[in-house]
């Protein structure tokens, strides 16, 4: 299958090195204490924060800092996959602990000590991209919540597809079985806080993907700057 056409065009008509068109919006739980809608092209997702409250398992409870949770799902009509998928499958775990160490990284647990902060995202449309699509979101929402962070944590992917790196993949490029990079970065700091790969790939090729995927993140992180 040709991902790139003569003409320098993907199956959506977008540049090798374009990224989809992002949009999002803050506040859209009135009961959170910060929420956020991200979108990356046909990729939807929403955030909401709760917290910081009071620990509500004291056994888990840490004098010194913030206890980080993170509980990601998937909405029934999020694909085209009419079979239901268990709440607390292998991936949705895994993709859990992804979000949740990577705003670990960027939240400022120590001036919270002996607290609690939940984070929870849910994939509305799935087209690609969602672990990235699913940071952007937290990280809207933990802003919106005022949460302290040492700065904005941002995702995105990129990949590799018959000799063509590609940027911000959909699920047709994602699902073709190439190797793929996610990266999440803070961008001010300049500093990689997450890094991803399904495939091996030669070194000179992945640092050409990654850099790519951080090229992204750097977009996102102006969008979001603008929200």
């Amino acid at each position: 299958m040709e991902y790139v056409n003569p003409e320098g065009l993907r199956l959506d008509g977008r540049r090798p090195l374009e990224m989809r068109q992002l949009r999002a919006e803050i506040g859209v739980v009135a009961r959170a204490d910060g929420s956020a809608v991200f979108e990356m092209g046909n990729t939807k997702v929403i955030a909401a924060i709760y917290g910081p409250r009071e620990v509500q398992n004291k056994s888990q409870q840490i004098n010194d800092q913030a206890v980080v949770r993170c509980e990601y799902s998937m909405a029934n009509f999020s694909t085209g996959d009419r079979m239901r998928k268990p709440k607390h499958d292998r991936r949705s775990t895994e993709i859990s602990l992804v979000i949740r160490q990577t705003m670990e990284a960027c939240i400022l647990t120590h001036l919270m000590p002996r607290s609690q902060i939940d984070i929870f995202v849910q994939v509305l449309q799935a087209d690609g991209g969602t672990r990235s699509a699913c940071i952007n979101a937290a990280t809207l929402a933990l802003a919106d919540a005022g949460i302290p962070m040492r700065d904005l944590v941002t995702s995105c992917a990129a990949g590799y597809l018959n000799t063509t790196p590609l940027l911000d993949l959909n699920y047709v490029e994602d699902s073709a079985g190439g190797p793929d990079v996610t990266v999440g970065i803070l961008p001010k700091l300049d500093k990689v806080t997450l890094l991803q790969m399904d495939a091996k790939l030669p070194l000179d090729t992945f640092e050409t993907v990654m850099q790519l995927a951080i090229e992204g993140c750097k977009a996102v992180a102006n969008y979001i700057r603008e929200v």
